[in-house]
């Protein structure tokens, strides 16, 4: 017995031991802990990361403290952001790059009431428009130009309050949260009006891994490892996903963020099928070069930013690199 007891804790030392010898990432994903970032916590938690060679914290960002503040402080060697949100901050002479793509496809829409005689895009024309304050409004607001519509912009802070009240007549929404948060508020499906901007020629996917240029130029081997633990985590969450649910949730609650739990579940699967590229000519985690040029001509458009970048000086995967 002795012996076992001293074979173990020599066993749990060398572990340790190896683990702390092991390259160490710090990774902050851009909102609070939620199935968004499903991935990466089961990568986590399932050792795929420490498999692949490298031990990862992540650390979320805070209401004061946003994701793009802890890479340009150096506090996190890594960080998920929108495409569009991805391309501004470049254009303000940070010098970041995107090395995987995780998203493939838009998630964001807008969503109204079939009472309000909503029923299609063009019903939008004169109407008001619920839009996050926080940012990433460049999309909706140049789908609504390119028709020429005039609406009326209401900044919204955080919540679908407004749009349950009727202060607007429709709302732009991520199809996997804010959405499911209005119908779980007591709607039917059939009573609302989706209109996704993928159907309309604005599918600019969301959710990409960024880093700063010079550690993408002295890491690549470990950003290769984050990246392979990390399509190993969204596999493994769509094999399962009660398993991914729990683990989720318990870093909610370690954040003491509020959870509900077919909430949750509607935005794992959700995220599941916009990690995988489907019929796009591009495999996972792969940023495609058409979805970059449209992003970075709507931000030009729109006046957003001054500056064009070339695709390579913007994409800088590092898989098979």
């Amino acid at each position: 017995m002795f012996r076992k007891t001293v074979l173990l804790a020599a066993s749990i030392i060398f572990t340790f031991h190896s683990f702390s010898q092991l390259p160490k990432i710090t990774f902050t994903p851009h909102w609070l802990p939620q199935a968004q970032f499903a991935g990466y916590y089961v990568a986590e938690k399932m050792g795929f990361y420490e498999q692949e060679g490298i031990v990862v914290e992540i650390v979320h960002p805070s209401a004061s403290v946003m994701a793009t503040d802890k890479l340009i402080k150096e506090e996190s060697d890594l960080i998920s952001l929108f495409l569009i949100t991805a391309i501004s901050v470049k254009d303000k002479g940070i010098d970041l790059v995107n090395i995987a793509q995780l998203s493939q496809n838009s998630a964001l829409l807008f969503v109204a009431k079939k009472e309000r005689d909503i029923l299609s895009l063009d019903d939008l024309n004169g109407k008001r428009i619920g839009i996050w304050k926080s940012g990433f409004d460049e999309v909706p607001k140049a789908l609504i130009n390119s028709n020429n519509y005039k609406v009326t912009w209401v900044p919204i802070l955080s919540s679908v309050n407004m749009f349950m009240i009727d202060g607007v007549d429709a709302m732009t929404v991520m199809w996997y949260n804010e959405y499911d948060q209005i119908y779980n508020s007591g709607f039917n499906y059939d009573e609302l009006t989706t209109i996704f901007f993928s159907d309309y020629g604005y599918n600019i996917p969301e959710d990409g891994i960024y880093c700063l240029n010079k550690t993408w130029l002295q890491r690549k081997d470990d950003l290769d490892k984050f990246v392979r633990g990390t399509l190993k985590g969204w596999e493994y969450a769509k094999d399962h996903k009660k398993e991914t649910l729990d683990i989720v949730l318990a870093i909610m609650k370690e954040e003491h963020v509020a959870y509900n739990f077919a909430h949750q579940s509607w935005m794992l699967d959700r995220m599941i099928e916009l990690v995988d590229p489907g019929k796009k000519n591009v495999q996972k985690g792969e940023l495609a070069e058409s979805d970059f040029h449209k992003a970075q001509n709507i931000l030009i458009d729109e006046g957003t930013i001054k500056n064009k970048v070339t695709f390579r000086e913007f994409y800088k995967p590092v898989l098979n690199q």
